[in-house]
């Protein structure tokens, strides 16, 4: 399986749960194939040697590399976590332009050297649209293959809810993230039980409103403000659960954005739109026949919708 980005924090806290079975359990030997840009070489081989100091039982072998063919050659699973950040006084409109040239090439190779069930997640921002360009580029791979994580804004939003409800996660049930992975995306718990209650029962909407929703959209903001450096760790973590789900399968909503294609929810065809799905035998289901119909979601689903629109005709020169 492929990690790119891998010199990266993100990634540094994704390969090591991946080498020891985290992601497809215990009986299943792994190669990993990790991916940066040519002045990283050092660092990964950095990362090679801390992976063969682990010992696991599980890690076949480790390549690094800079080169795309070589990285993607016959791989099952990509974690695209390289991606440029946004640096000081960028609009995101550039940021997107700058990214997307990166995901033209990713997306070339994928579809030139993967395997033709290769599934992959893409982590690096902006996610939506990245993981677009990239399946624009794989025609020869399935398009539901390709996905944008939102299972990171998910798990935040069952903490949020749990320590509101003095509940565990385990207890919350139907969460549901719509739309782009930024601040316009829409944490739904309308249809979320927490121990077989309603969570509308046991929340008012003035905190869904005004704490609850904002904080799920700005967590990201809020813990740079706090440790002075990006959620790695968590965002690691959720692009595990993410394909974990996605290979294995589990009945529980997961929040996944996938290419979509004019028919659910009035969303525009050939949108990365994150929707409530299901999982079984390696292959994701939307949830469908769920009411949008309210003003408050109708708003939100639209204001993250028109952002991703905005998003595909800033990046239409690549397309």
């Amino acid at each position: 399986m492929l990690v790119s980005g891998a010199a990266g924090q993100i990634a540094y806290s994704i390969v090591y749960r991946i080498a020891s079975g985290e992601f497809l359990g215990k009986n299943q030997r792994i190669v990993l194939h990790l991916l940066d840009l040519p002045f990283q070489d050092k660092v990964l081989e950095g990362v090679q040697a801390e992976l063969h100091d682990c010992a696991f039982p599980l890690l076949e072998d480790v390549i690094c590399t800079s080169d795309l063919s070589v990285a993607f050659k016959d791989v099952n699973y990509n974690f695209l976590v390289g991606a440029k950040p946004r640096g000081p006084g960028m609009e995101r409109a550039d940021l997107l332009k700058d990214n997307g040239k990166i995901f033209v090439d990713v997306g070339k190779a994928i579809n030139d050297n993967c395997a033709r069930d290769a599934k992959t997640i893409v982590v690096g921002n902006p996610a939506n649209t990245n993981a677009l360009i990239c399946q624009h580029y794989a025609p020869d791979l399935p398009a539901e293959n390709f996905t944008a994580m939102t299972r990171l804004d998910h798990n935040r939003a069952l903490t949020q809810l749990a320590l509101k409800t003095g509940s565990k996660v385990t207890d919350i049930k139907q969460m549901a993230i719509w739309g782009n992975h930024s601040p316009t995306m829409y944490p739904d718990i309308r249809n979320t039980t927490v121990g077989g209650k309603a969570a509308t029962d046991l929340v008012d909407a003035k905190w869904t409103n005004d704490e609850f929703t904002p904080r799920v959209q700005q967590r990201g903001a809020e813990i740079i403000s706090l440790r002075k450096l990006s959620s790695a760790a968590s965002a690691g973590n959720a692009s595990i659960d993410h394909m974990r789900d996605w290979v294995l399968g589990s009945n529980e909503w997961q929040s996944i954005a996938f290419k979509t294609d004019g028919k659910l929810y009035g969303i525009p065809e050939g949108l990365m739109f994150s929707m409530p799905c299901t999982s079984s035998n390696g292959t994701y289901t939307p949830i469908t026949g769920l009411n949008l119909d309210d003003e408050i979601s109708q708003a939100r689903i639209k204001k993250t919708t028109d952002e991703l629109l905005g998003e595909r005709k800033a990046v239409s020169h690549l397309m």
